[in-house]
């Protein structure tokens, strides 16, 4: 679990790292990062604006340090996420960010492991791989199996082969917070 303080100071660096890539400069990770935060982990950095997806980008597993890696998705998730425009300068302002810490992944063998609310989802076939936050499930109301088709259809293949007995199911735990709840 990261403190108060740790929260709050990589919605900051989020913030300053969007803001550097907009104006087409290098953010930098300060020197004073606090313990936790250097150690790797997964994360993702989702954007909104107005209650609507704006981006949302992440490194699954734990490649570099976390503030390193909130950092690098926060830049993209603002420039690089395929399905929206770069946000705009004049934007930002508007924008909320939220950040997911990801726990390691794990393989499952028995659906009834997955938890609705408390796990999110890795699916991979035939070289196709798609993730969902665990929150996805709980605000659009989805049961497991919903999920499960909807994590599928995220990763390219057709709802029903996570049934597949190639598929892997994989399953994490995400620690979530935004600045609507920091401030």
């Amino acid at each position: 679990m990261l403190s108060e303080a740790e929260k709050t100071f990589l919605l900051q660096l989020a913030r300053s790292s969007i803001v550097a890539a907009l104006k087409g400069k290098r953010a930098e990770v300060p020197a004073d990062v606090p313990g936790e935060l250097t150690k790797p982990s997964g994360a993702f950095v989702t954007l909104h604006k107005g209650g609507e997806l704006r981006g949302c980008i992440g490194y699954i597993e734990s490649v570099k340090p976390l503030a390193e890696t909130v950092k690098d998705v926060a830049q993209k998730s603002a420039t690089e996420d395929y399905r929206f425009s770069q946000v705009s300068e004049e934007e930002l302002a508007d924008i909320e960010i939220e950040i997911s810490v990801l726990s390691p992944l794990e393989c499952i063998s028995d659906i009834r492991q997955i938890e609705v609310g408390k796990h999110g989802l890795v699916i991979e076939l035939g070289g196709y791989r798609g993730l969902l936050l665990p929150q996805v499930a709980t605000e659009l109301g989805w049961d497991r199996e919903t999920f499960l088709n909807q994590t599928a259809r995220k990763a390219g293949l057709a709802p029903g082969l996570w049934k597949h007995p190639e598929a892997k199911i994989y399953i994490f735990s995400a620690e979530v917070f935004n600045e609507r709840k920091a401030k």
